[in-house]
């Protein structure tokens, strides 16, 4: 492929390790970080259709392979920033490398509400919309108008929700493309007591999650009626280790890397989780985060 007139940066061999919260992977046989959504669509018109893709914002959901990814890694944080007022009336218009924290924050800069709860996810716009991220009763995909995706051969569209089945953390829509922006419609209200609520619930996150320690969030997906962190809780699990992954004794559908885990000793623990959930409450978690390589995709 020539690099002729591409304006992002290339790396090869790049560690993924430096890329994931949890501070695991091997490396990426390349790596690119577009300069825009333009840049992005041009490099992807000249990548082979056959190569492997992985998309990147900041890593916070993602268990990669310690043998690392044998394609292209596509960085959208840093990378797709675009964060604006849109031309629609209390709208917000937000390209999928922004984070999700700061989406929300500008939203009650200009006091407009429905979207605080992305201030406690720690990921990108880009993988909220990917995944219908949610928190404190609040879920990604109720505020969205339209968004713009992006195939493995630059092409660009526009579409709206009824192009998907948006669920409980999993989105189903066209195959082969992926969310580059988002259209969100908002509310208008309160942006000083917005800010207030967010730091009452950033302080009670503090008090109930390990926040600081390399994790990638929730592990498994709250069963249907229950909560996975209560099944494990039960199953007694808190502080089970292996090697350096631990599941944390602050909130138990948190893996941590105490220093020095492996993605095999995430996956082996996640593996554990289950199966005692399974043996002692019937319950077969769903992992949430989403694994590359090895028994992952």
């Amino acid at each position: 492929m020539s690099e002729r007139d591409l304006r992002g940066e290339l790396r090869e061999n790049e560690p993924l390790a430096r890329h994931t919260s949890w501070r695991v992977g091997g490396p990426a046989r390349r790596f690119y970080r577009p300069a825009d959504i333009e840049d992005l669509a041009a490099f992807l018109g000249r990548l082979d259709p056959d190569e492997p893709l992985l998309w990147l914002g900041l890593g916070s959901n993602l268990l990669v392979d310690d043998a690392g990814f044998p394609g292209t890694v596509i960085q959208t944080q840093g990378a797709l920033k675009g964060l604006a007022l849109s031309a629609e009336r209390d709208g917000l218009y937000a390209e999928a490398g922004v984070a999700s924290a700061q989406a929300a924050r500008f939203a009650i800069r200009h006091d407009l509400v429905g979207i605080e709860f992305l201030a406690g996810i720690p990921g990108t716009l880009g993988g909220a919309l990917a995944m219908n991220a949610g928190a404190w009763g609040g879920e990604t995909w109720s505020s969205v108008t339209q968004v713009r995706t992006i195939d493995r051969f630059g092409q660009l569209r526009t579409r709206t929700p009824a192009d998907y089945v948006v669920g409980y953390r999993q989105v189903q829509g066209p195959p082969g493309e992926w969310f580059v922006a988002c259209e969100l419609r908002l509310a208008p209200g309160d942006g000083a007591a917005a800010r207030a609520r967010i730091a009452e619930l950033l302080v009670a996150r503090a008090r109930r999650q390990p926040v600081g320690l390399p994790s990638c969030g929730s592990v498994f997906r709250n069963p249907a009626g229950d909560h996975a962190a209560r099944l494990i809780e039960g199953a007694g699990l808190k502080g089970r280790r292996i090697g350096g992954a631990e599941v944390s004794a602050k909130h138990a559908n948190f893996i941590i890397n105490t220093g020095g885990a492996s993605a095999r000793d995430i996956r082996a623990l996640m593996q554990l989780v289950q199966d005692e959930v399974e043996r002692t409450a019937g319950v077969r978690l769903v992992p949430e985060v989403h694994q590359v390589g090895g028994d992952g995709e």
